[in-house]
């Protein structure tokens, strides 16, 4: 399978919050992604929280982005779905292509996006299939 591997800046910006308010331990947030390397786009989602109102470091996450640009030479856009825990501080995440989201030369893309971060720098690495 291909890869595509690079860095990438997030902005996240707090969103009003929903039903129940902040008391509810739920959020919503605002993303705004640049990556360069092999991928060279913008993303732009929406991200809801769930946090433990008792356990430190304990909630999930879900969200969604549209990414727009070029992959390894291909132009069009994808969608990315996000789904997060995080158990006392051990986290597990997913990060896959949705369904038949892809357009232009990214028609029928499919895969996984994983992240590490490293000294405050996220990266990405893309395993992918058209």
């Amino acid at each position: 399978m291909p890869h595509a591997r690079g860095e990438f800046t997030v902005k996240i910006t707090p969103q009003a919050p929903g039903p129940g308010g902040t008391e509810s331990g739920l959020g919503r947030m605002a993303l705004d992604k640049q990556y360069q390397g092999d991928l060279e786009a913008t993303a732009v989602g929406e991200m809801l929280t769930a946090m433990s109102p008792s356990v430190k470091n304990s909630g999930t996450y879900v969200a969604v982005e549209r990414v727009t640009g070029t992959l390894n030479g291909r132009r069009g856009s994808f969608m990315l779905w996000h789904s997060g825990t995080m158990t006392r501080g051990a986290q597990q995440l997913t990060i896959t292509i949705v369904p038949d989201s892809g357009t232009d030369e990214l028609t029928g893309i499919s895969g996984t996006l994983g992240i590490t971060i490293t000294d405050g720098k996220h990266y990405y690495d893309l395993e992918y299939t058209r």
